[in-house]
């Protein structure tokens, strides 16, 4: 998906120095806090359905130990000790009166909302405390509180409500959320103001400016800021450490690149003539949902012909002409990480030769981009290589003249090109997007790169030949120590052959 970049989460990047590793440690970079794998001593999980997958009920997707698929309740009280880290470095940074206080954390879930009276929309959970929780029951809280350093959790969850329940589904209550999270004290939501009250914070960490919950925010939060102090942003904190992906994380974030790669292929194998846009939006839904997606990442685009230059086009309802290709920007999610892939073939499966010559020019300058993909490059150097390597591309193909000066090739390429080169991907298609895309690039952080070129059908400069055309080419890069750039969606068909022998497939 296009990308459409603050002090505080640049600092707090670099609190972060690269992890160590050590045998039968897990160990958090902030301040050298191992966590035991087993120390924590995982409760049974009860014996009944909860608001969320357990081992109990989805011993096939989720082991004991496990909070949500492939991330382990210790990997979970890592990030939140990280969090108390990079706080107590905050503090310590304001002086000994902040270094001593007592800190008060408040992420707060999202609720439910509804499309009409009583028909409530999927739930999607609060990503920054899913990060932190695991847990994703709506209506939900979590705190954390010390003196100096805020390293101890409370979560707080729905009361059990048999009544609601019987519309609504199961609730986990207060001794399945412990079980499964992990997390020793928890309360019922509507014990969250008192609570908050008896902590007697000096320094609050939460971001009041857009709660997440209003409704939890003005019954249980809002009395507490008016008597305390003004609180700071935890958001940005959050987000730097979000940026770095785990082991584990970049397990399950290959596994969406998989799963978006195959629909990808079956999608292109649909493809002929005349097709309605409709028809391929609907196939690649079926086919990242029956390789075991939990849905799409977002509306796709699926922009036929001259449409593919309307850059966020989601109407998806038009017909493709035989001989137009077909734009698909389009990802799945997965157990809470995300893919975002693009690809543009011909419908009817064979390039005419404006259209390879095109495609040919992006998918050249995409793989120069992805070249770049190491420590300590940025996402904006990338994007200006990529300008610069663009303008010459329509240079050689005659878009615009051999003679215009570099600073007008430059020009063009921003106005053919009017998207950036990537963002930061994760938990959400544009992840932590307060993070500079100025940053350099470190091993853990996943990036999308995705050159294009987009000439409309009323371009009266361009070759006859490329108007009416749009391309783009995207694919998911973990940036690795060593190894050179990992592409998570590097199965999803790309060079023209390939996407020829995709279409092919029927």
């Amino acid at each position: 998906m296009l990308p459409s970049a603050c002090n505080l989460v640049l600092s707090a990047v670099r609190l972060l120095p690269r992890t160590s590793w050590s045998p039968g440690c897990v160990w958090c970079p902030c301040r050298n806090i191992s966590i035991k794998p087993g120390g924590l001593k995982p409760k049974t999980v009860p014996s009944r359905y909860l608001g969320q997958p357990s081992p109990f009920t989805h011993p096939h997707l989720i082991k004991h130990g496990e909070v949500t698929p492939g991330l382990s309740q210790t990997e979970y009280e890592l990030r939140r000790h990280k969090l108390a880290s990079l706080i107590e470095a905050q503090a310590d940074r304001l002086g000994a009166s902040a270094s001593s206080s007592n800190h008060v954390v408040i992420v707060l879930s999202y609720p439910t909302r509804y499309m009409t009276n009583d028909i409530p929309y999927p739930f999607h959970q609060n990503q920054d405390f899913l990060y932190l929780s695991g847990f994703l029951e709506p209506d939900s809280a979590l705190v954390l509180y010390g003196k100096g350093r805020p390293d101890q959790a409370i979560l707080f969850v729905p009361r059990r409500d048999p009544g609601r329940e019987l519309w609504d589904g199961p609730r986990s209550g207060k001794d399945g959320a412990a079980s499964l999270t992990g997390i020793e004290r928890v309360h019922s939501t509507e014990e969250l103001g008192v609570v908050l009250k008896s902590l007697k914070g000096t320094l609050l960490w939460y971001d009041s400016s857009q709660p997440a919950h209003p409704r939890l925010h003005k019954v249980h939060v809002s009395p507490v800021l008016e008597v305390g102090p003004v609180p700071r942003s935890v958001r940005p904190l959050i987000h730097s450490l979000k940026a770095f992906k785990s082991s584990a994380e970049v397990a399950l974030m290959q596994e969406a690149g998989r799963i978006t790669a195959q629909a990808f292929r079956r999608t292109m194998a649909l493809s002929h003539g005349d097709v309605d846009e409709a028809v391929l939006f609907a196939k690649f839904d079926f086919e990242n949902r029956i390789q075991g997606a939990n849905f799409l990442a977002y509306p796709p685009v699926v922009a036929g012909g001259n449409r593919a230059n309307t850059l966020h086009y989601i109407n998806n309802n038009q017909i493709i002409k035989d001989g137009e290709m077909v734009l698909l920007d389009g990802g799945c999610e997965y157990f809470g990480y995300v893919s975002d892939v693009t690809r543009t073939w011909p419908v009817n499966g064979k390039f005419s030769p404006a259209q390879a010559e095109l495609y040919e020019a992006v998918l050249e300058v995409q793989h120069s981009c992805l070249s770049l993909c190491y420590p300590g490059i940025s996402l904006e150097h990338i994007y200006n290589t990529m300008l610069a390597l663009l303008g010459q591309k329509l240079r050689k193909l005659g878009i615009i003249k051999a003679s215009t000066s570099d600073a007008d090739v430059l020009k063009a390429a921003r106005r053919y090109c009017p998207h950036h080169v990537g963002h930061y991907l994760g938990m959400d298609i544009h992840d932590t997007p307060e993070l500079s895309r100025s940053q350099p690039l470190q091993p853990g952080m996943v990036i999308t790169i995705e050159p294009g070129l987009y000439i409309s059908e009323d371009n009266e400069q361009a070759p006859e030949r490329f108007c009416g055309m749009g391309v783009r080419i995207e694919d998911d890069v973990v940036i690795q120590d060593k190894g050179g750039p990992l592409i998570l969606s590097s199965d999803t068909p790309k060079t023209i052959a390939d996407v020829e022998r995709a279409c092919a497939q029927r």
